[in-house]
């Protein structure tokens, strides 16, 4: 969360997987700057450079009001994390980016992420959960 939604470091991020590591993130549409299969981790650099080259949410993330669940499975090596991102918007409102993660691991690094998420709508659709 923090290399990725924080500090929006591609070469961070790239540097968490394998070599042939693979993000998949089966729910963007069509024409998203961030591909739905990214493989290898030069992809994943220049996949998610380009993604978070896009303006940013308006809103301020609040790092007190997100929150986090990890599941762990039968196999040692996959875990699943349930994420609400909370960000406090200039109007005052109060809006939460929920995701779901699916991470397998090899030798301590992501060989695979499973990242269900959808963009949040923008502050002038006046749309909050």
């Amino acid at each position: 969360m923090y290399a990725g939604a924080i500090t929006r470091n591609p070469d961070a991020i790239a540097a968490m997987f394998t070599e042939d590591g693979v993000l998949d993130a089966p729910l963007v549409p069509d024409g998203h700057p961030l591909h739905r299969r990214l493989v290898g981790r030069d992809a994943i650099r220049t996949g998610t450079s380009v993604y978070h080259q896009q303006p940013t949410y308006p809103g301020t993330m609040n790092l007190e009001r997100s929150a986090y669940v990890l599941h762990d499975t039968s196999d040692p090596d996959v875990f699943i994390a349930e994420i609400d991102v909370a960000f406090d918007e200039a109007d005052g409102r109060q809006t939460t980016m929920s995701l779901v993660q699916i991470f397998r691991l090899r030798d301590g690094q992501i060989a695979m992420l499973r990242d269900y998420f959808a963009e949040l709508p923008s502050a002038a659709d006046g749309h909050s959960s």
